[in-house]
């Protein structure tokens, strides 16, 4: 199985070569393509000299901050025109434990989409407050039921997806991000017959650099999980499935 390790990246240079190193440690024979949105710490070039000392690590160079919804859909493009049948999604900043990894694409062998879950059975994120847990466990748990997702965790980020799941889900017209982007490549993975499974992890907050996530990104993701419930309720199909939200 040819994996791909996409790595979104926007001012990591406090990261990026730790976070490299570590991934060719624990997954010596995948491929890592670093997407960075223009980073002006020099976090692309400091990608690039890790690749020259490492290898099998590209870098792509976008012109801008686009986000991480855009950033994976360029990434797991880029992926599959190459041929690779196993895409990886990982943050930069740690709080994805790269040594998870090898359990995560054990299970790619059997599933189409395998998420590295903070709400099952062995998950956990030591790090949280009690309050922010319960928001967070909240909303997942909104999320499948009005989805009928049947997954804990659809807002984790630490994934990996079968070429064949992305087809099904025809990840090119997403355009959610962040928390809305996991949950709509969940549902339409849902939708599209994939297989799903769920493998536990530990979830740490990062430690260096500023957090990417916003107050404005939640509420936009649960307003989406809205809608497309609500679009479920009345039978419409997965082709109107959208990311404008109500």
């Amino acid at each position: 199985m040819r994996v791909l390790v996409v790595l979104p990246t926007y001012n990591e240079i406090e990261n990026i070569a730790r976070m490299l190193e570590a991934l060719r440690f624990n997954v010596p024979r995948a491929d890592i393509l670093v997407v960075d949105d223009g980073s002006p710490d020099g976090t692309a070039d400091a990608a690039d000299k890790v690749g020259e000392e490492l290898g099998q690590i590209t870098v792509l160079r976008r012109a801008g901050k686009g986000g991480l919804g855009s950033a994976y859909r360029d990434g797991f493009k880029w992926g599959l025109d190459r041929d690779y049948d196993a895409l990886v999604e990982i943050d930069c900043d740690f709080s994805h434990d790269p040594r998870s990894l090898p359990t995560l694409l054990h299970h790619a062998e059997n599933y189409e989409v395998v998420i590295g879950s903070r709400y099952v059975a062995g998950g956990a994120i030591p790090t949280w407050s009690t309050s922010r847990l319960l928001l967070s466990k909240g909303g997942n748990r909104y999320a499948s039921m009005m989805l009928r997702l049947n997954v804990a965790d659809a807002t984790a980020g630490y994934r990996v997806y079968r070429r064949s799941a992305l087809e099904k889900i025809h990840y090119e017209t997403v355009t959610a991000d962040g928390y809305g982007f996991q949950i709509e490549m969940t549902y339409r993975a849902r939708l599209g017959g994939a297989s799903i499974t769920e493998t536990p992890i530990s979830f740490t907050d990062r430690t260096e650099g500023e957090s990417k996530m916003s107050s404005s990104i939640v509420v936009e993701a649960l307003l989406l999980v809205t809608k497309w419930g609500l679009q479920r309720l009345v039978g419409r199909s997965p082709r109107h499935l959208t990311t404008t939200a109500p």
